[in-house]
């Protein structure tokens, strides 16, 4: 009868263990807390969370400053802004015409709008990471490589578009897009099939870079979780060692 009542036991015990173990989780990560041989195991929450902001800290001033700098969009072909989708009709029938230097200095104009927007994403980001709690950082660190952006464009796109606008707004009269902008559309209207054809350009423009920042973020953030010479602190080394 004792027999009996131990082996009940075990198997009570067994299947707790298995129930209890989430679907995301696996055998070799249940028995790696166990036995605290897990990577961060001998760091404290708080600890996590101090240096998983210091890394996102370095991540979004190396995002910044590579996109902020002349060239930042336009030269790179994962963010450069295009022609805006609507407007590819228009080119095909103008830039055969003599219409082709307005195209390309209208491109290279909204590419100049997102450079000079993009220095105000600094603070808003500052501010994202006062408000980050440490079950957000632990969240963060064993997410996926592109976890902390995901967080930053969740709690951060709003705002970044309300202060991005703006710039790009003032920034498109300053560089000539709407000169561009205008000399095409001008021409375009006189064309019956291709006056229907135009898009907010402030929207476009702002949407546009803010979609470039985040690829960029994304990627800064693989850097440090993959490369340990981006690692620039002792702090940033031991996390994510």
């Amino acid at each position: 009868m004792k027999n009996k009542y131990f082996s009940l036991a075990a198997l009570l015990l067994i299947i707790f263990i298995f129930t209890t173990i989430s679907i995301g989780d696996g055998l070799m990560d249940f028995f790696e807390d166990l036995t605290g041989t897990n990577k961060n195991s001998n760091l404290s929450e708080k600890t996590v969370a101090r240096g998983l902001k210091e890394a996102l800290e370095v991540g979004t001033q190396r995002t910044i400053k590579r996109i902020a700098k002349k060239n930042g969009y336009f030269k790179n072909t994962k963010i450069k802004i295009p022609l805006p989708e609507k407007l590819k009709k228009t080119e095909k029938t103008l830039r055969p015409i003599g219409y082709g230097e307005d195209f390309d200095k209208f491109v290279l104009s909204m590419n100049r709008a997102a450079e000079k927007a993009a220095p105000r994403a600094a603070d808003i980001f500052v501010k994202s990471l006062k408000k980050m709690t440490i079950k957000n950082a632990v969240d963060i660190l064993e997410g996926n490589d592109n976890a902390a952006t995901m967080y930053f464009k969740e709690t951060s796109y709003t705002e970044l578009y309300s202060v991005f606008i703006p710039v790009v707004k003032k920034s498109i009269n300053k560089t000539g897009v709407g000169v561009h902008y205008k000399k095409i559309k001008n021409k375009a209207e006189t064309v019956p099939f291709l006056n229907n054809y135009f898009v907010d350009l402030d929207d476009y423009v702002t949407k546009k870079a803010l979609e470039g920042l985040f690829v960029i973020l994304a990627e800064e953030e693989k850097a440090i979780r993959d490369n340990p010479a981006k690692r620039t602190t002792e702090l940033l080394k031991k996390l994510f060692e």
